[in-house]
Formats: structure tokens, C-alpha cells, sequence
């Protein structure tokens, strides 16, 4: 049978007519989207919470829309530098402060990153006080509404910290709004204090919590005690941590352990290992660990590619006669490199954390295969030092001239190498968030906070003492010594930008500690720029000129 196109035009036309009629036709019905009428059963909330991990992942963690992202938060601090050449694109604009505008990209992704973050928890919330869930329980709903607030306050606590006062949104957004204006930073502060309480009183323990990863009272205490020491409350800065430690539910990692501990290595070192970071596999001291999987094993392990490998670890394979291996990390780029405090100055002999396992500082050529030659037309030796003497006793840097990126120190807590992918363009294993470690330096400030000297020494010296440096007497706690311990146990862990602005020390460390790079082109100064108002980040400009309805204010400076 024949049927023309303009007979279906025609009974297109009629169908549309009739069904047009009919307001039933024009319902919404969501089947295959998140939106807030559907969150009326535990799937749906299961759903709607792994969400928020899944947005926080792909925005701060899994981003590699642009691997210099991650380098805006450790650049232009006072324990990296930026290797010319390797470290532009978002960066830039962190340790060259000249640059930093309200258009900057990097500003506008933590900023969008977190209001979806918020919004996403609000959608939550608003559910979980409405009465209408379906086949739960009052705990079921409870822990869902803790886990919505806990994550709404920490994506607040980073807009509060990094851009002052913020527009304060604790209902779900639906539609177009262009009437957005800044709260006072009191009344954003008190909304985060007040989500983190009740997200403590909500949360199961973390031994009763549904999946390891999932959020657990001690990730709200612990993230409390960081707000109430931002706001000049360390007694319940303090309180707070001494829940966390005196719970019995946590140990500082002090022996060997893990898949690799009948290898040489450490404690300390064992905590960052590839199947040694999760509380089930012996991680003692771990209180929020962001599970992840290789999506080659398992299909969504990661909502990304993390970019963490290369960024923080040099980029030694560039040189001859060296090829990418398990035991140096895997292959990084060197977007970011430890500066000089941190190499020489930091560390007291014996430190643990400044062990070969930890920070790898002395490379040999590895590659059996070598077509290679020095500079002396011999073959590239197989296990000599890339730093050798030569029979006329003078010191050659053989094919490792270049100090800055490839035969360069570095971390090896974000060391991961799959023999499968030796080129590596992901980083797959497991990010440590929180840890015991921290609380007790967060302890040790909230103590120093109330002049309890000998209380702040005690915590630090808990630290110490696992990695086997010297003790600390009262005498030598000071703000800037907790933050060079905070450095010597965290780096590479903590958001280092967020820390110093948080204890209001980001100019001056900075501009003291990390100096100038020597770098192409001679000596380059890595915080040019930075001035006081740099502190805060630019509201984005695109924001503010969506923002019809109503004045959004620019931060001052920008």
C-alpha cells in the first residue's frame, strides 16, 4: 500500500490538533532525570547521594578538562613552583597573580562546581524533611538528609573561604533565577555551622555507615572543627577533634602494612599505595576516603581521568636511557614542582615523610634498552646514577641538565602505574580526603588557638613521633611551625590554597617562602602580583552579568 506524504502531513496535523486539547498532554513526567518530585524512595535517594559524590569527583578530583587545574591549589602558595612551560593554562593566573581576573577560568569551574554540588543537596534536604518518602525508615532518612547537608556545607565552606560572602541558596533551583545576592559572610558561616551539626546528629558512626565510602559523623566533626577554627571558635574547633580521636575507631598507621609491606618501605608511605588506603584494606587512620576503580576493570570505577600522576610527578621518562616504572610513580608530566623550602628546609633528618618512599629525589637509568649515549659517546649505563663522576673527577649531569621537570624531586603519594597503560593518561586509585593524621593538627591549632601550648605540642609530637623526627617543646609552637607540620604530613593531600586563607597567611608565606624559580629565562618570581586582595577569588564574571534582576558584588581588586 501507497501512502502519500501529504496524507501523514495531513494525520500528523490531526493527532497534534487533538492531542493539544487535552491538558493531560501537556504534563511533565520525568522518567529518565533527577528532579525533586522523584525523590520518594530509598533508589531514588541512594541515586540522588551518589550524585553528590559523583559531582564533587568529577569537578575537584576526575577533572581533566585541563590538567593545570589541579595546580591552582598549590601554586602560588609558599611549597611549589611552576616549571616554564609545564604549568599553564588555568594555573597561570595562580602564580603569576597579575593575571587572576574576574573572567579566570579556574575561579569560575570551584564556583559552578560547587553550586551544583548545592543544589544537588538542596534536592535532597528539601525531600527528606517533606514527609513523603515511601518504605523507609526514620534513620534511612535521616542519614540521607546528614549526608545532603554534609556535603551542602562543604562545598560552602569552600566558597566561603575562597570568595568571602556568597549568595545563600538552601531550596532547590528549577528554574531561571537572575536575582541572586551575597549573603554576609556571618550568615553563610551559620548556615555551614548549622548543616554540620545537624549533619553529626544524622550520620551513622562510620562501622554502621551503608558503603565504606559514604559519609559518616566523623567526616561532619571533622570538617566542623576546620569551620570553627575559620571562625574563631577553637574551643569547639577542639572539641570536635577530641570526639574523632578518643573514639577508638581510629590508630595512626605506625607499621608496615598492605600489599607491598614485605617490600621495602614504610609506614607512612604504605597509607598511599594503590590497595592500602581504605579502612578494609588496613588504613587504620582513614576517615573519608573517595573510592575509586580502573574503569578498564570496572565499568564507571571513576568519573574521570584524574590527572594527579602527572601533574605532581616529574617528567623523567623525558629522559634517555629512562622509561616510566611502578617504584618511581608511573609517568608524570612535572606541571607542578616542590620548591626549595620544601626540599631543603622543611624536613629534619630522618623524617619519615622525607624517606625515598615518600618524596623521590635520585633517579638511575632503568631502560635495559637503551639505544642511548652520554656525552662522551658511550651507552647510557643501566642502574648508574643520572648524576655520575667522570674519571677526570668532574660532575656531570648526564641528559639531566633540565632540574625543573624531569630529573626533578617529587611525591610519590599520587604514584600509580598499570603495566597495561604505560603511557598512563589516568591516575586510578583512591583519593584520602580526611585522615587521623590532620586531626590531630587541627587539634594542635585549635589548642594553640587557646594558648594551650603544651596541649598543641603533645598532638604534634604524636606526628613526629611516628615518623621518627624530633620531639617539639611548648616553647616552639607557633601558627607558622603547625603549618610547616601541616606541610610535612599533607602535602599533596590538603587543598593548600584553602588552608592559607583559612588561617589568613597566604600573602605572607607565600611571598617569604617560595621566592623566585630559576626557571627559562633566568630567575622568575613564582607569586608575582600578589597582593592582599588576592586572597579571595573574583566572583566570575559571567555570573554577575547573568544576574539581571539584582547586584551580585565583585570582590574588591578584580
Amino acid at each position: 500500500m501507497k501512502i502519500s506524504i501529504k496524507y501523514l502531513v495531513g494525520m500528523c496535523a490531526l493527532l497534534l490538533v487533538n492531542y493539544s486539547c487535552q491538558d493531560s498532554f501537556l504534563d511533565e513526567k520525568v522518567l529518565d532525570a533527577l528532579a525533586p518530585e522523584t525523590l520518594n524512595d530509598k533508589l531514588g535517594y541512594d541515586a540522588a547521594a551518589v550524585g553528590l559524590y559523583n559531582s564533587l569527583s568529577s569537578t575537584f578530583y576526575t577533572t581533566d578538562q585541563d590538567q593545570t587545574f589541579l595546580g591552582m591549589f598549590q601554586l602560588g602558595t609558599d611549597i611549589m613552583w611552576a616549571p616554564s612551560g609545564r604549568s599553564n593554562g588555568l594555573a597561570r593566573p595562580y602564580f603569576d597573580y597579575s593575571q587572576l581576573n574576574s573572567t579566570d577560568w579556574g575561579a569560575s569551574k570551584v564556583w559552578n562546581g560547587a553550586y551544583k554540588i548545592i543544589n544537588n543537596a538542596n534536592i535532597i534536604i528539601n525531600n527528606a524533611e517533606s514527609g513523603n518518602a515511601v518504605g523507609m525508615s526514620q534513620d534511612e532518612i535521616k542519614a540521607f538528609n546528614g549526608e545532603g547537608r554534609f556535603f551542602r556545607a562543604y562545598a560552602y565552606n569552600m566558597l566561603a573561604t575562597l570568595y568571602g560572602g556568597v549568595p545563600l541558596v538552601l531550596v532547590p533551583i528549577d528554574d531561571a533565577k537572575t536575582d541572586f545576592t551575597r549573603a554576609s559572610l556571618d550568615e553563610v558561616n551559620t548556615a555551614i555551622v548549622t548543616d554540620l551539626e545537624k549533619a553529626v546528629a544524622n550520620l551513622p558512626e562510620v562501622d554502621k555507615a551503608a558503603y565504606a565510602g559514604r559519609a559518616n559523623k566523623n567526616m561532619a566533626r571533622q570538617l566542623l572543627a576546620e569551620v570553627y577554627l575559620r571562625i574563631g571558635k577553637p574551643d569547639l574547633a577542639e572539641k570536635r577533634c577530641d570526639t574523632i580521636i578518643n573514639s577508638g575507631k581510629y590508630s595512626l598507621v605506625k607499621n608496615r602494612y598492605g600489599v607491598r609491606s614485605s617490600e621495602p618501605g614504610d609506614a607512612f608511605s604504605d597509607m598511599f599505595i594503590n590497595g592500602n588506603q581504605r579502612r578494609s584494606q588496613g588504613n587504620t587512620e582513614a576517615i573519608w576516603v573517595l573510592e575509586q576503580e580502573n574503569p578498564t576493570d570496572v565499568t564507571g570505577g571513576s568519573t574521570g581521568w584524574p590527572q594527579q600522576r602527572r601533574v605532581w610527578g616529574a617528567s623523567y621518562h623525558d629522559l634517555p636511557g629512562m622509561e616510566p616504572t611502578d617504584t618511581l610513580g608511573g609517568r608524570g608530566l612535572g606541571r607542578i614542582r616542590l620548591d626549595n623550602w620544601v626540599l631543603y628546609n622543611l624536613y629534619d633528618d630522618g623524617d619519615m615523610r622525607n624517606s625515598k618512599y615518600s618524596i623521590h629525589r635520585q633517579h638511575y637509568f632503568n631502560n635495559t634498552n637503551s639505544k642511548y649515549d652520554d656525552i662522551r659517546g658511550l651507552p647510557v649505563p643501566y642502574g648508574q646514577d643520572v648524576t655520575f663522576t667522570l674519571p677526570d673527577a668532574s660532575e656531570v649531569k648526564i641528559f639531566a641538565a633540565d632540574t625543573i621537570y624531569k630529573n626533578a624531586p617529587y611525591i610519590l603519594k599520587w604514584g600509580q602505574f598499570d603495566p597495561r597503560d604505560v603511557f598512563g593518561y589516568g591516575q586510578f586509585k583512591d583519593f584520602i580526603i580526611m585522615r587521623l593524621g590532620e586531626t590531630y593538627l587541627l587539634r594542635a591549632e585549635a589548642r594553640f588557638k587557646q594558648s594551650d601550648f603544651d596541649g598543641a605540642a603533645q598532638d604534634i609530637n604524636v606526628l613526629r613521633d611516628r615518623a621518627h623526627a624530633p620531639f617539639v617543646d611548648a616553647g616552639d609552637i607557633t601558627l607558622d611551625f603547625i603549618l610547616d607540620e601541616r606541610a610535612r604530613e599533607l602535602i599533596g593531600e590538603e587543598n593548600r590554597r584553602i588552608t592559607l586563607v583559612r588561617t589568613g597567611t597566604l600573602v605572607e608565606r607565600a611571598k617569604r617562602l617560595n621566592g623566585t624559580a630559576p626557571l627559562a629565562g633566568g630567575n622568575i618570581e613564582t607569586t608575582n602580583g600578589l597582593q592582599d586582595y588576592n586572597v579571595l577569588l573574583p566572583i566570575p564574571q559571567s555570573e554577575i552579568d547573568l544576574n539581571k534582576d539584582a547586584v551580585l558584588e565583585q570582590n574588591p581588586g578584580y
